[in-house]
C-alpha cells in the first residue's frame, strides 16, 4: 500500500465567544494496520487561521503547503492578513482544480469574528460553527451536540472538543493514540503540548 491508503481520523473545529477550538486524534490507518501513532492532523496557516485534516495523509500535506504559501504570498502582496472567508475560498478554488482525497475544517479570528469552515475533497464549501470529519465524526457529533453551543468560551470549548474527541477514540477503531488540541484567539494560534492536554483531561 502507499501512502495514499494512510487515512482514518476524527477531527473537530468549532466557534467560541473568544475564539476557535481545533482537535484530533493521532491514528493513521492503513486497512487495519496502525500505521502511524503520531499523526499531525492540526495545522497552522497563519498566526490568525488554522486547519485539520481527515483522509490521504499525502493528499492533506500537499494540501495544506499550497494554503499556508498562498496566504503568505496574499501577505506579502496586500501587506495585510488574509480574511478567514477569502482563505476558505482559496482552499475551495485549490481542491476545485486538483481533487484531493481530504476533508477539511479551516478557521480562525479576523476583523469579522470567529469563522470555521468545512470543505469536501471537491471544493465544497460550507460555513458552520461546529464542525467533525472523519471515520469518527459520528461518535464526536454525538458528544457535540449535547454539550456544544455558541456561548461556550475558548477556555470551555477547549474541554468539549477533547471529549468528543475522546468519545471518538473509545468507539472508532480508525481513531486513537491520544488528542490533539490547538485554539485561535485574537493572541493567535496556541498548539497545547502533551502536558497541557494532560491536565485538560483531567477535568473530563
Amino acid at each position: 500500500m502507499t501512502d495514499k491508503d494512510v487515512k482514518g481520523t476524527t477531527t473537530v473545529g468549532f466557534n467560541c465567544t473568544d475564539g476557535v477550538v481545533f482537535a484530533t486524534e493521532r491514528r493513521a490507518t492503513m486497512g487495519n494496520l496502525v500505521a502511524h501513532k503520531v499523526a499531525d492532523k492540526i495545522f497552522k496557516i497563519d498566526d490568525h487561521i488554522g486547519a485539520t485534516i481527515a483522509g490521504s495523509v499525502s493528499a492533506a500535506q500537499t494540501l495544506m503547503k499550497y494554503i499556508s504559501a498562498e496566504v503568505a504570498l496574499y501577505k506579502l502582496q496586500n501587506n495585510k492578513s488574509i480574511s478567514i472567508d477569502a482563505a476558505a475560498t482559496v482552499t475551495a478554488n485549490i481542491l476545485k482544480s486538483s481533487p484531493l482525497y481530504v476533508q477539511t475544517i479551516i478557521g480562525g479570528v479576523d476583523s469579522t469574528g470567529c469563522k470555521v469552515f468545512s470543505l469536501d475533497p471537491s471544493g465544497g464549501l460550507v460555513e458552520d460553527t461546529c464542525i467533525s470529519t472523519g471515520s469518527g465524526s459520528p461518535f464526536a457529533y454525538g458528544v457535540l451536540e449535547d454539550r456544544y453551543n455558541t456561548d461556550l468560551t475558548v477556555e470551555e470549548g477547549k474541554i468539549v472538543a477533547l471529549k468528543a474527541i475522546e468519545a471518538a477514540m473509545q468507539r472508532d477503531a480508525f481513531s486513537g493514540n491520544g488528542p490533539r488540541l490547538a485554539t485561535v484567539t485574537k493572541d493567535g494560534f496556541k498548539r497545547f503540548s502533551d502536558e497541557e492536554i494532560e491536565s485538560l483531561l483531567k477535568e473530563i
